[in-house]
């Protein structure tokens, strides 16, 4: 006896539409790309897009193969942390575009209590995942006691958290540039633990960062799939009213998904600061992308917590990739960045790509019926 699913046509399995619409956005956002690349120097074109999609793969050496494969690593973990925030947040009827500003604060706790209050690393990582949910929280609040919109409470407080951090961190900043001092100089305890991914990847700044952040999102996925919690969560976003008519607490529903959002997004930024991968500079003026790259990255994995560790990695892979670009000395740093940032941008269109290919199968469908 064939089940309900075995008989669903293929391409009106979730799983599938996603792939598809996330595989159309991608080859769009190359096509796109290439066309740049082709109006700014068309013989160069077809190697330079070709060095984006390789990444590491364009160095000859083994070694080096590995290291920058490393370095691509060290980056997609904070950008899945993001996406995981996002994604978590969205599930529950919330845009958590605030994902910025709680990657910034928990930048600036989990520096700030490694550098200047030299604690080790595990304080360092809760300071930064509490420091996210506290931001994350006051939207939650607003929204939940005020109906304040999220997104106008997030993006106020993306600059507000962006400046306190420039501030706090100003103490331990080296008086010889504009960034923090180095971990590795201050307090190798606050480093995560690397145990040997540092020497099998040749790559001194990988750490237990990667397989952390993974089973960060197998723990998500389990939450709000399989637990009552995530249940309760789910049905908030869907109906607040009808949630609270069931004796659901909507507006602790509410405080503690963007807490949880936001505590998601700090403990991406310890993933990367922590690794002394790169240093906090005190003077910049505008929020850090990753948090922002978030959002892509979490509809690219068509919001699944496990889809969210494919994308993210895919996003690092054309970004650090594109970075190369400007070591051929054809196209300008700016050149890179045209790429990468249209190849993101498409991946924001997932979700419409799923509904232009339902609409297109539903008219199929009826056309079938009037025959």
């Amino acid at each position: 006896m064939q089940t309900s699913k075995s008989r669903e046509p293929l391409l009106r399995r979730p799983a599938v539409q996603t792939l598809l619409a996330s595989l159309l956005c991608v080859l769009l956002g190359l096509l796109v790309g290439y066309i740049a690349l082709i109006i700014i120097n068309p013989k160069g074109a077809t190697s330079a897009i070709t060095d984006v999609l390789k990444n590491f793969w364009t160095y000859s050496k083994v070694d080096k193969q590995l290291k920058h494969f490393g370095s691509t690593l060290i980056t997609t973990a904070p950008l899945l942390m993001c996406a995981l925030s996002v994604l978590f947040a969205y599930k529950v009827g919330l845009f958590n575009i605030g994902a910025a500003g709680q990657y910034v604060a928990g930048a600036g706790a989990c520096l700030y209590c490694a550098l200047a209050l030299k604690l080790p690393w595990f304080v360092c990582l809760l300071a930064a995942v509490a420091a996210g949910a506290i931001l994350g929280s006051i939207s939650g609040f607003l929204k939940a006691y005020r109906n304040v919109n999220e997104v106008i409470s997030c993006i106020m407080l993306n600059w507000i958290s962006l400046y306190l951090v420039n501030t706090l961190l100003s103490g331990v900043k080296n008086p010889t540039g504009k960034d923090t001092f180095t971990i590795a100089s201050q307090n190798t305890g606050a480093m995560l633990p690397t145990l040997g991914l540092d020497s099998l990847l040749n790559n001194k700044n990988v750490t237990i960062a990667i397989p952390l952040s993974i089973l960060v999102c197998v723990f998500i996925w389990v939450l709000l799939s399989k637990t009552r919690l995530g249940y309760e969560l789910r049905a908030t976003g869907l109906n607040k009213n009808a949630a609270k008519y069931c004796g659901m607490r909507d507006r602790y529903n509410i405080i503690l998904t963007m807490a949880i959002a936001g505590g998601l997004a700090g403990f991406g930024a310890a993933m990367l600061y922590l690794s002394d991968f790169e240093q906090w500079a005190v003077t910049q003026a505008s929020v850090p992308a990753m948090g922002f790259n978030g959002i892509a990255a979490a509809f690219l994995g068509g919001l699944n917590p496990i889809g969210a560790i494919f994308s993210s990695y895919f996003i690092q892979h054309i970004t650090r990739g594109g970075a190369a670009l400007t070591s051929t000395g054809v196209y300008s740093s700016q050149t890179s960045d045209l790429i990468t940032s249209v190849i993101i941008y498409m991946c924001g269109f997932v979700l419409f790509m799923k509904q232009t290919l339902n609409r297109w199968l539903d008219s199929r469908a009826q056309k079938g019926g009037k025959s």
